[in-house]
């Protein structure tokens, strides 16, 4: 029987995942899910690593052109002012920010083609964040050889 530590190697030609590529998979639409994703683009982008980000499932909504408040989970609810203040004391950007420097840096994110046609969402729907709308066989084609994160 193979684990999935076993069967990793495989999957970079017998090498560990290489530290200078990293793929994000964001698919909680959360607001408390998408600070680190513009903490951990951004530094990756910024360190010079191969950053690609697929987004789908509800955290599409959060790149749509049209806007959408972004909940905060209920047991965090009461956090989430406290949380938004101390971010703006510390002078610390918003996610969208950090994610469009990690851009500028390289760094490239994909829509998930399926959970946007399930949504009715198309291209056009989306804001200048999202690259391009693939599917996660393209995505994971692109993400072989890397570390990948979950969010």
């Amino acid at each position: 029987m193979t684990t999935n530590l076993e069967a990793a190697p495989a999957a970079t030609n017998g090498k560990p995942p290489t530290a200078d590529k990293l793929s994000i998979v964001m698919f909680s639409g959360t607001a408390d899910k998408f600070i680190p994703l513009g903490v951990l683009a951004q530094a990756a982008a910024v360190m010079a690593t191969d950053v690609r980000v697929f987004v789908t499932g509800f955290a599409l909504l959060g790149f749509t052109k049209q806007h959408h408040d972004l909940p905060f989970p209920a047991e965090l609810a009461s956090m989430a002012s406290a949380l938004t203040q101390g971010m703006k004391q510390t002078h610390v950007p918003s996610w969208d920010k950090m994610l469009a420097e990690a851009r500028g840096f390289g760094a490239k994110v994909y829509a998930c083609s399926m959970m946007a046609g399930v949504m009715g969402l198309k291209k056009d729907d989306f804001n200048e964040l999202i690259d391009d709308v693939v599917g996660a066989a393209t995505f994971l084609q692109e993400a072989v050889g890397g570390q990948t994160l979950f969010i």
